[in-house]
């Protein structure tokens, strides 16, 4: 299993098909999960009688700005990934080098941080309780598969550098340290 791993995560993809899978992951990331989170919120609205989250205008001004930033952190990592580390975050196209470069100096999960940011910004921007807690589950189920799968692979391939990486950097919530 560690060999298939290894032999998979080695395979270097050009530029223009790390973009077209880039592409690809857009439509779900920016328009499907945030579409499901706000109907699964609503109808967890309706069935626990949940009041809307935040008046007008601060839930625009909070849901943007969260929208916003989420989107903007998210963006940086793909970007990282992508020219830094020579991959995606699309599993099959794994990067060919540790990224520990920012925003990977801040924590280990920038693109998670910047995704759940975003989809709590749709769920406060829609007054929606239920997307709320829908988002969270969502993010601890995530959170769960990074830390129980992810964390494990990149172990395997990147060894020592990453141990050495995960030590010095947080999990999630960033810091701003200087780094040695």
């Amino acid at each position: 299993m560690k060999d298939k791993l290894l032999e998979q995560a080695s395979h270097e993809y050009s530029p223009k098909q790390r973009f077209v899978a880039l592409l690809l992951m857009v439509p779900i990331f920016l328009f499907i999960l945030p579409w499901l989170f706000i109907r699964l919120g609503a109808r967890l609205d309706h069935w626990l009688q949940l009041p809307p989250i935040l008046d007008p205008p601060f839930n625009l001004i909070l849901g943007w700005l969260l929208i916003l930033s989420g989107w903007l952190v998210g963006m940086w990592s793909n970007y990282s990934q992508f020219t830094i580390g020579r991959g995606t975050p699309v599993p099959l196209m794994a990067t060919q080098k540790l990224v520990i470069q920012p925003p990977y100096t801040y924590c280990r999960n920038p693109m998670a941080l910047g995704a759940f940011g975003m989809y709590l910004g749709v769920a406060i921007l829609f007054h929606s309780i239920g997307a709320g807690i829908v988002v969270l589950l969502f993010a601890g189920l995530l959170l769960i598969y990074i830390k129980s799968v992810e964390e494990k692979e990149m172990e395997i391939r990147f060894g020592q550098e990453y141990l050495a990486y995960k030590q010095q950097t947080p999990f999630l919530i960033p810091h701003f340290r200087n780094r040695p």
